[in-house]
This record gives structure tokens, sequence and C-alpha cells, in this order.
């Protein structure tokens, strides 16, 4: 009994009164090894780092040993200045750790070039920069690791990074190459192979703060200019695969298409060599839409274009003879220059295969000649039979075998043969 059943008053309920049943939370068991307030404060989260094993917890260390925590001071071998600190080490049997720092062999730095006096004087002259800088220059570079940023802040004259930057790789440059017994040795070193570009990594800079500067109406005005040469380039994309086939028959004029074609091949004509071109320009055009993509999954594509009206056989002979020339099937160094002329490689070795087999047809066509056998190698009809013409009745049904046979035994007469037929009756019918 409520307030309600006192007052007498009827028990309404309200929807938006009503006390909504709370969502049954799942309970998850704590997994062994972690104390309850670590796995209250991660929620059951697996650790980015590898927990240690709940065995190894358990694990008592050995009777024998006592394990002691003492503060104890400790130096670095990566710094120069024998700074003293001090930090907890775990000390067994009352002996302390000898060595080094642990984390002192993360300390890389950069292996900076030295010059002597004699060298500068020899190879290092520059009249844009003296020896006092260029001293300062490689002081700084050892200092702080090449962060030419940094260098740049910190060097006393006026300098950009992009000279700091030329200095310093033509002095190592010059002496790699005067070290050197000769250049080939440092031939493939990297500040020998790509020197440094002043005016390309100037180029380079304005060209990105152009890029970060850019407006959203210019970032959309760019994308529409290339929609739109993109839509352009195919719409010619027609005109100049018809330009280059044109240019290609033109380049040939000797070229004929054979009286007689070889059984299971097809003649080289103009219009071969016009629709493998259209071909490849409409593999082009679909591969642009990818935007992304390997330049050998296009070569494969042009590939099995230019190999489509070839028979499988004639294609696993074209294989053969690249691998016999030492070619690979699939250039290891798929440049486009690379893949261009490989595509050419396989549409001249499938050329050569056609062309020999015309050859040995015609060879077998000439011999067939010279032995006068051709007539007897012809498809045609065996001369030892003779053409017996099926014999039909006057209603278009055949004679039998049995009415021929009857029929042949007599010669016919030269009366029978003007003889009219008989008419037929009504009981004929």
């Amino acid at each position: 009994m409520d307030a309600k059943d006192i007052l007498g008053l009827s028990k309404i309920s309200f929807p938006g009164l009503e006390k909504k049943s709370r969502p049954h939370k799942e309970s998850h068991r704590k997994p062994d090894g972690i104390s309850r307030e670590v796995y209250a404060l991660t929620g059951g989260l697996p650790s980015l780092m590898p927990s240690i094993d709940a065995s190894h917890l358990k694990k008592k260390p050995p009777s024998d040993e006592k394990i002691t925590w003492q503060w104890l001071p400790f130096t670095s071998s990566a710094r120069k200045d024998n700074l003293q600190l001090y930090h907890w080490v775990r000390i067994i049997n009352g002996v302390p750790p000898t060595g080094d720092y642990s984390f002192a062999k993360y300390n890389k730095s950069v292996e900076i070039i030295k010059y002597t006096e004699e060298e500068y004087e020899k190879y290092l002259k520059d009249p844009m920069w003296t020896k006092e800088e260029t001293d300062q220059l490689f002081d700084l570079c050892e200092r702080f690791d090449l962060r030419f940023v940094v260098i740049a802040d910190r060097f006393p004259s006026s300098r950009t990074v992009e000279e700091l930057k030329d200095r310093y790789y033509s002095v190592c440059r010059a002496i790699l190459i005067a070290r050197a017994p000769s250049p080939g040795h440092v031939a493939t070193h990297p500040v020998v192979k790509e020197p440094y570009n002043v005016s390309q990594d100037i180029e380079r800079k304005r060209a990105l703060s152009m890029v970060l500067s850019q407006t959203r109406q210019q970032e959309r005005r760019d994308e529409e200019v290339l929609v739109e040469a993109k839509r352009i380039a195919e719409l010619r994309m027609p005109a100049k695969a018809a330009e280059e086939s044109q240019l290609a028959v033109a380049s040939n004029p000797g070229a004929e298409v054979t009286e007689r074609t070889i059984p299971g091949e097809t003649a080289s004509s103009p219009m071969v060599v016009s629709s493998t071109l259209t071909d490849n320009a409409a593999i082009l055009a679909s591969l642009r839409t990818l935007r992304v993509y390997l330049r050998t999954y296009a070569l494969e594509q042009m590939v099995q274009a230019a190999s489509s009206s070839a028979g499988l056989r004639t294609i696993k002979r074209v294989e053969q003879t690249l691998q016999d020339l030492g070619v690979n099937l699939k250039p290891r160094v798929p440049t486009k220059a690379v893949c261009t002329e490989h595509l050419e490689l396989r549409k001249e070795i499938l050329t050569l295969l056609n062309l020999q087999k015309q050859v040995q047809y015609k060879e077998a066509e000439g011999s067939s000649f010279r032995d006068g056998s051709y007539g007897e190698g012809s498809p045609s009809t065996p001369k030892d039979r003779t053409f017996i013409p099926e014999f039909m009745s006057f209603g278009g049904e055949r004679v039998g075998k049995k009415d021929h046979k009857r029929k042949g035994h007599g010669a016919p007469s030269p009366s029978a043969a003007h003889k009219r037929p008989r008419k037929m009756k009504a009981s004929d019918l």
C-alpha cells in the first residue's frame, strides 16, 4: 500500500517517469598476475608493452642469493664532462655491478670528416669562405650532428642553410676524392655519387612553401584544372593513336600482306599495328584512372594485348626465345625506357616467329611443286573415286539402292530417255 492507495487515486503510469532498466554489464574475470588496482585503471585493455609472465612473479629467488637495492653513483661514457649522477642499483650478495652505464650504447653520433692544414691549402680553398669560417662550420656540425637549421642559428656570420650545406658537402667530397687511391673507389659513396645541388634545394623549398601557403580556393582551382587536363588528354587519345599508326605504316612502305596465311596464324597488316597501338592507348587511359599503379602491371597488360592474337604455343616460344637471349621475362629495373624496349623486343620476336612459319610453309609448297605431287597432296577429291549423283524420283523421294541396282542392270534405251512422265492419277495420291 502506498500514498495513492490511501488517497484513493488511480495508479497512472507516466512513460517518462518509468525507470529504465540498466544494461547488463558483462563481467570480466581478472587475469592472473595483475593486481586489482592496475586492472581497474586499465579497464581490462591489453598493455602496450608485453607484461611479465605471472609464473615469473611467483618465482622465488635462490636461497643462496641476497638481493638488496642501493643508491649508488654512476658515470656515462656518452658524456665528456665526467658528470656523476646517482640511481638505484640492484646488488646481489653485496657485489655492485661494474661496467659502463647501460643506456650509453644508445648515444649515436655522426662521423664528421676531419682535414689537415696541408689538405686545406691544397684542395679546400674557396674565395667565398675563409679557413676560420670552415673550421667553425665543421665544429658546429660535429656538435649538433648536422642539424643545419640549428647550425645556421649558431653560426657567427650571416649564412643561409643552403650555403652551409653546400660548403660542408663540397669539402667532404673533395677530401674523399683526394684521399682515395682512385676515383673509382669512392664512386659509390653517397656524397660523391649524389652531390648536393644548391639551386635544386632552393627551388624545392620555394615550391613547398607555395603549396603550404595555398588557400582553399586555390586548391579547388588546381583540382579543376587537373580534371580538365585529364578530360582533354582522354579526348586527344584516339587521334594520337591514329597518328602513331599512320606513322608506323609510313615507316614500313615495303611491308605487304602475304597472299596465303599459315593456318592458325594471322597475317601482319597495318590494321593489326593500329589495333595494337589503340589497345595500348586504351590500357594507358584505363590505368590513369587508377592514379597509382605499378609499371610492371602496365607492362603485363600491354604484353597480354600484344600477344592476344597469337596462340599459346607461340607465346611459349616467345618466352623461350627471351630466355635463350638471356633476357628476364619481367625486367628487374622496370623503368619507362626499359619497359618500352622490352615490349618492342617481344613484338619483334613474335614477328620473327611468324616470318619463320611463313618461310617453312613456302618451302614446303615449293618442294611439293618440284616433286609434282602438289595435286596428290592437296585435299581435293580422290582420282579413283567417281562422283555418282543421287537419283531423285519425280515426287521428290530418293530411289533406294535396290531400285537403283535393279534399273542399272540394263543399258537405258534412247527412247526411254525421251519418254514423257506418266500423269498422276487420283489413286496414286
